[in-house]
C-alpha cells in the first residue's frame, strides 16, 4: 500500500483515534471529533458513535500515521477521517459507504 506510511498531512487536522487489541493485531478506529456521541440510521444500516469503540485520543495526522504502523484492521468514520484514509492510500474510494451522509470505510491491513 504505497503512501500508508508517508509523512504527509497537517498537524492541524486532528481526529479521534482509539486502539483496541485483538488476537490478530490492533484494531484502530479513527473518526471525526464532532461525531462522537451521535447515532445515525439509514434503512438497515446503523452507525453508533456513542460506544467506547470510537472514544479515544485526539491526534494530529502525523501521530495517526505512526499508530497505523501496528494496525491489523482500520475503521474510518467521518469526512476528515475518510479523506485522510484516501490521501494516504489506506482505503479505496469504491469501498466507502455512507450512512446519513456520513462516510465510513473499513479495511484489513495486509503486510508482506
Amino acid at each position: 500500500m504505497p503512501g500508508l506510511w508517508s509523512s504527509k498531512g497537517s498537524s492541524r487536522n486532528k481526529m479521534i483515534v482509539a486502539v483496541h487489541k485483538s488476537p490478530n493485531g490492533k484494531v484502530i478506529a479513527i473518526c471525526d471529533k464532532g461525531l462522537i456521541g451521535k447515532k445515525f440510521e439509514e434503512g438497515k444500516l446503523r452507525l453508533d458513535m456513542t460506544t467506547n469503540f470510537y472514544k479515544g485520543e485526539e491526534m494530529p495526522e502525523q501521530e495517526v500515521l505512526e499508530v497505523l504502523k501496528t494496525a491489523y484492521i482500520v475503521n474510518l468514520v467521518g469526512k476528515k477521517a475518510v479523506n485522510f484514509g484516501l490521501k494516504n492510500n489506506i482505503i479505496n474510494k469504491e469501498n466507502i459507504i455512507k450512512i446519513k451522509n456520513i462516510p465510513m470505510c473499513q479495511c484489513v491491513v495486509v503486510r508482506e
